[in-house]
């Protein structure tokens, strides 16, 4: 047994299952769809979920609350383990400001107990990525001062490479704006976004066409990639397992790689960039 939990939520899009593999603690989010009472992230049907956009049905996820933290991280405690939590960019989503907040309230009430948070300015399977690479770390019996300095020397390398294949959702939230949507959708013009230094998903460049923004997506391993041949790298989709196959098979054929995880790009992201979402994420000289 670790001495010592590693918490993340479910910003990570890493799943139960995934989760329990890697001996990690998983704090769930909401979804609300068309204004209906929330349902937490795990009890979504991501498939489903994605079909409910493509009727264009809205949706939203509302943040975990202070005391959420405080009952899972209280639960450590209480069963003598130190807690690390490992949390969703606070660029993008105030959760990690509650999982902080937690965090130093029980450090006061315990300080006999270590209890940190790790502000990864990562989304998605990117901030999934960087927390698998966590749990590895302590499964090679590092300890938790080792794992949190890790993630905070590294997060800015880990490179998250987004495109979409429908515009309009990234018009709905304020991202692009109406005329680009429509001339973007009319000549088949696809977004390149990343996410940034400050944890925040901005539009870097244009492809024309679904493959070539796939494609674009693989070349940024040879821009910055840190030997590719021998790191796991995360893929995330918005129900378009081909593409995500495609992209796997193109960076093992082009770069050496060995391993890729693929997965569902979660309600969090996903309804904001709705169905097609593409994205890569790998270790990286610079985000």
């Amino acid at each position: 047994m670790f001495d010592y939990v590693i918490l993340t939520d479910s910003g990570s899009d890493l799943t139960v299952e995934q989760a329990k593999e890697l001996d990690i603690s998983l704090i769930d989010l909401s979804l609300l769809v068309e204004g209906g009472e929330p349902r937490k992230n795990r009890d979504v049907d991501v498939k489903g979920f994605y079909g409910l956009l493509r009727e264009k049905k809205s949706a939203s996820t509302a943040a975990v609350n202070i005391q959420d933290f405080l009952a899972a991280m209280s639960e450590c405690v209480d069963a003598g383990k130190d807690v690390l939590y490992i949390g969703f960019s606070s660029g993008l989503s105030s959760t990690f400001s509650a999982g902080y907040n937690a965090a130093q309230e029980l450090a006061e009430a315990h300080p006999d107990r270590k209890i940190y948070a790790v502000d990864t300015l990562c989304a998605s399977l990117g901030q999934g990525l960087i927390v698998y690479l966590a749990a590895k770390m302590r499964l090679e019996g590092k300890s938790i001062e080792e794992v949190r300095d890790f993630v905070e020397q590294n997060k800015l390398n880990l490179c998250h490479w987004f495109t979409v294949d429908d515009l309009f959702f990234l018009k709905r939230g304020g991202r692009v704006s109406a005329a680009t949507a429509v001339v973007g959708t009319m000549l088949g013009i696809k977004p390149v976004m990343h996410v940034d230094n400050a944890g925040k998903l901005i539009k870097v460049t244009t492809a024309r066409g679904r493959r070539a923004s796939i494609d674009a997506l693989a070349a940024k391993i040879g821009e910055t990639g840190i030997d590719p041949a021998n790191q796991t790298m995360f893929i995330c989709h918005g129900d378009c397992i081909e593409d995500a196959e495609y992209l796997a098979e193109k960076i093992k054929k082009d770069y050496g790689v060995k391993e890729v995880v693929i997965g569902y790009t979660g309600v969090v992201i996903g309804s904001h960039s709705g169905p097609g979402t593409l994205a890569l994420f790998y270790l990286g000289t610079e985000r």
